[in-house]
């Protein structure tokens, strides 16, 4: 899996990603900011992509077989051709076509999602206060008197933070 771009040119980290649909084809290139600077890619006017294009994955392999999606009949040619999958079978039948692609697009093949800072701090600390609730419901059942009154504290100041926070988010 790859933890970032790398550079299409110098194989750096790229920080410029570009790309052009030419005769229904898609290109994409990924530059770092001085393969960008060197191919002009600041100035639009001396600017073709299709001098950047090193490699896509979406190039015709001549020595390839050609595949057909039995759920909605899209061929490889199409596939390539477009860009496009023509439904979720697709994935399935062009997988080692797709995968390269996402490569080069993304980093790594597998989504994470995102989650907001602040709704994981909350998240982290409403994990944090049910812990601290529940030792302080052994301590009690215990009758660990002092270290119930210890925790009793950590959750006070812990809710008074949680309450900054929802504030501080509204």
């Amino acid at each position: 899996m790859a933890d970032n771009l790398k550079c299409s040119n110098c194989n750096k980290e790229a920080t410029v990603h570009l790309t052009q649909i030419v005769n229904n084809k898609i290109h994409k290139v990924d530059l770092c900011e001085s393969c960008a600077q060197k191919k002009g890619v600041t100035d639009p006017q001396g600017f073709s992509l299709a001098d950047l294009l090193s490699k896509t994955a979406l190039t015709p392999d001549s020595s390839e077989a050609s595949l057909v999606c039995p759920n909605c009949g899209l061929e490889t040619s199409d596939f390539r051709r477009t860009g496009r999958l023509g439904c979720s079978a697709c994935f399935q039948v062009f997988g080692d076509l797709v995968r390269p692609a996402l490569e080069d697009m993304h980093v790594g093949l597998t989504h994470k999602g995102k989650i907001p800072e602040v709704a994981l701090t909350r998240q982290n600390s409403q994990a944090q206060l049910q812990a601290l609730k529940d030792s302080l419901a052994s301590a009690i059942a215990e009758e660990a008197y002092e270290e119930a009154a210890k925790l009793r504290d950590l959750i006070h100041e812990l809710e008074v933070a949680v309450a900054e926070l929802e504030v501080t988010e509204a």
